[in-house]
């Protein structure tokens, strides 16, 4: 079985801190559900769900009892902040380098990040950055877990 790598790294692509994604390695479907979803799974608390969140819960526990789902990275392992940090760093232009350097310090980086890139003109030179940078986690998950890509 081959993956698209584009297909992880979408999944990979602003996913929250509560979502957990997983590759059903004999479909190469991704499916994904909430940390609360897998807990509830885990110990089987069903009642406490809505009735049409039944069919989640009972994906989560399929996850949590079969071998065939991997868990694909999490947020904290793609680490949006790191690879800003690397984007930075990156940059050929020193007062440009140092300008992206100070937005990212203290409270509100992310905010400050995002407007920074737009004042100066580079939104497309960085998402063209990330977008790299998630590939290459994504690559290296596959290889980590013996999966073909395309």
């Amino acid at each position: 079985m081959r993956v698209k790598i584009e297909d992880i790294v979408g999944e990979l692509d602003g996913q929250p801190d509560d979502w957990r994604s997983f590759l059903d390695v004999k479909t190469g479907e991704i499916v994904g559900v909430t940390v609360e979803e897998l807990r509830a799974a885990e110990e089987e608390r069903l009642d406490q769900f809505p009735a049409g969140q039944e069919n989640v819960i009972n994906m989560a526990a399929e996850i949590l009892d079969q071998d065939r789902f991997l868990p694909l990275p999490t947020s904290y392992k793609v680490h949006e902040y790191g690879i800003m940090e690397r984007y930075c760093l990156s940059l050929e232009n020193d007062r440009l380098s140092e300008i992206m350097s100070k937005a990212i310090r203290g409270s509100g980086a992310f905010r400050r990040f995002k407007d920074t890139i737009e004042r100066y003109g580079l939104a497309e030179d960085w998402y063209a950055f990330r977008a790299e940078a998630l590939r290459e986690i994504a690559v290296e998950w596959c290889g980590d877990n013996g999966i073909e890509y395309e």
